[in-house]
């Protein structure tokens, strides 16, 4: 598959990616968990906890295509994160990649996360996972179809893993768009924002 197959709704995307192999800088991981984000209150997926919510700009303008592009940004100022563009070009959705089972280069990512972690904690959750491939700031914007990008993705069929709220986001709190393939203990803790409104209050 090319990127084009990521010229879809972000729900579609994040299935494609569950499953979907990552390769960052001597590492190959399995994606097990993700989190689909929309765009502007005037696109085709309204959502107010996406990064794009409030229009195009410098620091987002890869969330705006075209599809099968690396998005990172810092979470906190501190951990590095990557998403997966998608939907058309100029449209904003992109996918979270939140948790990946190590297949290949356990020393590697070891070295980068730390000699005394379980195989299972590498990475779990989005920064480990960007930490334990290498994935930096640097790599905003690279093509992951492209074979000599230094992070590249090789997409699998389609999934249909499990489905509930994303993880500690305040806005658009109660959609399901975070997807995971049951079994695997790499799958982070739902925790929910505290500034987020209780359940059933939210869209």
């Amino acid at each position: 598959m090319s990127a084009e197959a990521l010229a879809v709704d972000p729900l579609t995307a994040a299935r494609l990616l569950l499953g979907s192999t990552l390769i960052g800088r001597g590492v190959d991981a399995v994606i097990v968990e993700v989190e689909a984000y929309g765009g502007p209150a005037d696109g085709p997926w309204p959502d107010a906890a996406a990064h794009s919510y409030r229009g195009p700009g410098l620091r987002n303008a890869v969330m705006f295509g075209p599809p099968g592009r690396l998005y990172t940004y810092r979470s906190h100022g501190i951990h590095v994160c990557a998403n997966v563009a998608c939907a058309s070009d100029g449209v904003a959705a992109a996918v979270l990649l939140r948790a990946a089972v190590v297949r290949e280069g356990v020393t590697v990512a070891r070295r980068r996360r730390g000699e005394h972690l379980t195989e299972k904690a590498l990475a779990r959750g989005p920064g480990n996972l960007c930490s334990a491939l290498g994935i930096t700031m640097e790599d905003n914007g690279v093509e992951l179809f492209d074979p000599g990008s230094p992070v590249r993705l090789a997409l699998n069929e389609l999934r249909v893993g499990d489905a509930g709220p994303r993880v500690g986001v305040s806005k658009a709190a109660d959609r399901p768009w975070r997807m995971w393939l049951p079994g695997h203990p790499e799958v982070s803790a739902y925790r929910r924002s505290p500034r987020a409104p209780a359940p059933g209050l939210s869209d």
